[in-house]
């Protein structure tokens, strides 16, 4: 005979599958590897085209990622964070594993529901030193968030505010705007959008673009003046064998 007060018990309790486990998708590393102060200070005079253009056009955020509070340029080494959409446990302790002149970057699943940071977040974040948010999602509390002007790149705003249950990691690998981010990784955000310079080649682009900036800077006054030439098109044109019709 089943006992049913057994079987009872056993169906009314929650499914193991629904339990955080310790590992991967739940997991901190406090210290990470950032670039040297001075060789991220080198990249504040450059615009983020110019940078994009010295990586053949890649490691650039998709256009959604707009910073919704200011005009403020940003810089500084990513501080990763990966968050269940809709959470923000994760986020919050971010504050307290950050450096001062990090760049929180945060990989919300790029979800068009629950905002992941707001006024709170952003004036703890701005008294502990971060320079600035970076979130693949929404956010809210935009004129808080204005007063405290820290900037805060991000896809949209909506009024339905965040839970705090976690999972998440902190300082591991994200995808963020469609490019997958390791911490210490020089983050490079303007009016134009967001570049992602990783360490393993930062001293070299960095070279290239002081190389390319006062054959440049000649060029662009040049071209303000009216000065050019579009003999470098036809001669494309002709190798490319293109028919001109004149009728």
């Amino acid at each position: 005979m089943l006992d049913t007060n057994k079987n009872e018990a056993l169906t009314s309790k929650k499914p193991q599958s629904s339990e955080l486990t310790p590992g991967p998708g739940f997991r901190i590393r406090r210290n990470i590897k950032r670039p040297e102060k001075e060789l991220i200070d080198k990249f504040r005079k450059f615009e983020t085209p110019d940078i994009s253009d010295m990586m053949n056009r890649l490691y650039t955020m998709d256009s959604g990622l707009k910073n919704l509070i200011n005009d403020d340029a940003i810089i500084g080494p990513a501080c990763t964070v990966k968050v269940f959409p809709g959470d923000n446990l994760m986020v919050h302790k971010a504050l307290d594993i950050a450096k001062p002149g990090d760049i929180l970057v945060v990989d919300a699943g790029g979800s068009s529901m629950n905002g992941i940071i707001g006024d709170l977040i952003s004036n703890k974040s701005k008294h502990r030193g971060i320079v600035a948010l970076v979130i693949d999602g929404l956010i809210r509390d935009v004129p808080g968030i204005k007063e405290c002007k820290l900037p805060v790149f991000a896809r949209g705003i909506t009024p339905i505010g965040p839970l705090h249950r976690g999972p998440g990691e902190i300082n591991f690998p994200i995808s963020c705007g469609g490019i997958v981010i390791n911490p210490g990784d020089i983050i490079c955000g303007d009016e134009n959008g967001i570049t992602v310079v990783k360490q393993e080649f930062a001293e070299e682009i960095l070279e290239r673009l002081i190389k390319r900036a006062e054959s440049l800077s000649s060029y662009i006054a040049n071209v303000k003046k009216g000065i050019f030439s579009n003999e470098w098109v036809d001669k494309m044109l002709d190798d490319a064998k293109c028919e001109v019709y004149e009728n």
